[in-house]
């Protein structure tokens, strides 16, 4: 009885797998590839006719590549490889992958949501002149996230520094049981399990008592974390909800856009943001590759306004409608004055204009480093200026030193990682391995007096592809505990050396694949 018990469980499980989306979308995505290979066979057999018309169309696809001043060159020197090597099918392929903004129709949704949402963003001149009379070289960085983002920076806004997702999940639920007018959440990854449980109760309970609730979540992120169209079922319980740009099995880049950021928002006048996403691996309820280490921060008072209009921007882009976002303003629900030392500085980023504000952040934190630079980060797939500047950084005596993980997530990924340890060694950077597990946690320390915590990794996805948020704290009292969490992981981390990124002739060129197909993926 019981073995006949557990053969339909097993059975009941394997259903469930055979059907599930992912498989599904797997077998889809499968299945074009299979056509455009048959179709690629086919053109062949015309080749003749054929070959100078694809010469011509590789030609100009190169011209056109070339004259893009905002396209990184390794992401067009994939494509003029491709193109030599495939002149007639690396044309169509361009066309399905060559273009890595979002898809008109989107970009159109966003770039109307904007010019609502982002005149609402008033610069302080007083804050800018404070940071200005403080560090001189830190109030430029603030300068172009002011104009470029546009994202000014704040005065007044407490901060608390999160080292493990534990401690930002256990803030997050009292804080979320405060909420007596709105909660904002929007996450890459939602999955169910005792973190996300435990949040739906309190947004379930919320909701009823009358507390505007609203929760995005991207649909490709949550795709193995969620069931299909699990939006619908928050609607059901008055929470409004929509997945983020759905994913459909279609063979084409637009679906790379995914929406990576992490917002939460209580009454317009609390926020969190960092790596952390609402799943139980980033708690350590859930292992799958040792100790997840990840980080996050917790802002009280004025700079919230960045991220609720962040929010905003989104909920507009796609559920256009009677918004009047002056309801949202974080002195409506705090009757005294706020309280915070230093200086913050919430931004975004996103793939729809032409300015790559994270990149940009990074390397202006690698230039203006005068002693330390410190860097956690899950995934290590640099550009040419990205690895540069470190380089440079390091050569002209700046002690950097970079944190990855000591157990990868994916395995070619963490290959792809490794390929460049090498020239960051031999420039002077040094290389740590968190040896407990994966760390996750995308912070940036510089000279003790500038950090970085947000959801941008540094690999092509975060920094041209993905929507991403992030804060810049300027001579916060929280910078001693990030100096401490670097301290913390250095620890239990194990020093990479030369002899560590030795491989097999076979291994060096997989990495130089790798390294030539990452910027188009």
């Amino acid at each position: 009885m019981e073995r006949g018990e557990k053969t339909r469980q097993v059975a009941k499980q394997a259903g469930s797998f055979v059907f599930s989306r992912l498989v599904i979308t797997g077998l889809l995505l499968l299945a074009q590839a299979i056509w455009l290979f048959v179709l690629f066979n086919i053109l062949t057999a015309y080749v003749n006719w054929l070959t100078a018309l694809g010469v011509t169309f590789s030609v100009i696809n190169c011209l056109i590549l070339i004259r893009k001043d905002s396209t990184a060159p390794e992401f067009k020197i994939s494509w003029m490889v491709l193109f030599m090597l495939m002149p007639v099918q690396g044309g169509l392929l361009y066309l399905l992958w060559g273009d890595k903004r979002p898809a008109f129709r989107l970009r159109r949704k966003l770039e109307r949501a904007a010019r609502i949402i982002r005149p609402l963003r008033h610069t302080d001149p007083q804050a800018q002149a404070q940071l200005e009379q403080w560090d001189h070289r830190a109030s430029r960085t603030a300068a172009y996230l002011r104009d470029y983002g546009p994202y000014p920076v704040y005065t007044d806004t407490d901060v608390r520094y999160y080292p493990v997702g534990e401690a930002m999940f256990a803030d997050m639920i009292p804080a979320l049981e405060s909420a007596r007018h709105f909660i904002f959440i929007e996450f890459f990854i939602i999955g169910q399990g005792e973190m996300w449980d435990t949040i739906h109760e309190i947004l379930r309970r919320k909701a009823a008592q009358g507390v505007d609730v609203r929760v995005i979540y991207d649909d490709a992120g949550s795709v193995t974390c969620l069931p299909v169209r699990y939006w619908k079922k928050l609607e059901a319980e008055g929470i409004q909800s929509f997945s983020f740009n759905p994913f459909v099995p279609l063979l084409n880049l637009v679906m790379n856009n995914r929406d990576h950021r992490k917002i939460m928002v209580v009454d317009g006048y609390i926020a969190f943001t960092g790596g952390v996403n609402l799943a139980d691996e980033y708690i350590n309820r859930h292992r799958r590759f040792g100790h997840w280490r990840d980080s996050g921060v917790r802002l009280e008072g004025p700079a919230v306004w960045s991220f609720t209009t962040m929010f905003l921007e989104f909920w507009e882009a796609n559920r256009p409608g009677k918004l009047v976002p002056e309801r949202f303003r974080p002195e409506l629900y705090h009757p005294t004055s706020f309280d915070g030392d230093g200086l913050v500085q919430p931004f975004s980023d996103s793939p729809v204009d032409l300015e790559c504000v994270a990149k940009n952040v990074y390397l202006d934190l690698i230039a203006q480093a005068e002693h330390e630079l410190l860097i956690c980060t899950p995934y290590l797939i640099l550009d040419n200026d990205m690895l540069s500047a470190l380089c440079l950084a390091a050569k002209r005596g700046v002690n950097v030193r970079i944190y990855t993980p000591g157990i990868p997530d994916k395995k070619l990924i963490y290959q792809l990682t490794r390929s460049y340890f090498p020239s960051l060694i031999r420039a002077g950077v040094h290389i740590f391995s968190y040896t407990p597990g994966f760390l996750h946690a995308k912070t940036w320390l510089c000279d003790g007096r500038i950090a970085a915590v947000g959801s941008v990794n540094l690999d092509y996805r975060s920094l041209y592809l993905h929507f991403e948020c992030g804060t810049l704290l300027y001579g916060c009292k929280a910078l001693q505990a990030v100096r401490r969490d670097f301290a913390d992981i250095e620890r239990v981390s194990r020093a990479v050396d030369l002899t560590d990124c030795r491989t097999s002739f076979v291994g060096t060129m997989v990495s130089a694949i790798l390294r030539m197909l990452a910027p188009l993926c």
